[in-house]
């Protein structure tokens, strides 16, 4: 079964995720801002991260920076969940090494297909 951490600082938002991401055999762990996820990926290193992108503490593109710079960093699928829907916004996330980005709200059928199209499911 593959793991996805879900990094956001609503609850309601990652127990959501992780209620999707479960149904699609994703074992589903939660993070509420970037120095969470890190101390999560120092653990164990997800498959793929369903990551906010608007964070306390440290928001998705500082993590990402982060995460991409460690030796296991550019393993996980990062999956950037946003927003914005400026062009120059999105240019950068992917620069900070996001693989894709769905437009918060977001339901089943639009994540399935983003984790499909980056060969996750």
């Amino acid at each position: 079964m593959k793991h996805c951490l879900v990094v956001d600082d609503s609850r309601v938002i990652r127990k959501v995720a992780c209620k999707i991401l479960e149904t699609m055999n994703f074992a589903a762990n939660e993070a509420e801002d970037g120095l969470d996820a890190l101390d999560h990926c120092r653990t164990e290193m997800p498959d793929v991260i369903l990551l906010d992108e608007n964070m306390p503490n440290m928001n998705g593109l500082e993590f990402l920076r982060v995460l991409r710079s460690q030796r296991e960093g550019t393993t996980p699928i990062v999956l950037l969940c946003t927003m914005e829907n400026n062009a120059e916004h999105i240019r950068e996330a992917m620069r900070a090494g996001a693989n894709e980005y769905v437009m918060k709200p977001f339901d089943r059928a639009t994540l399935h297909d983003s984790l499909a199209r980056l060969g996750a499911v």
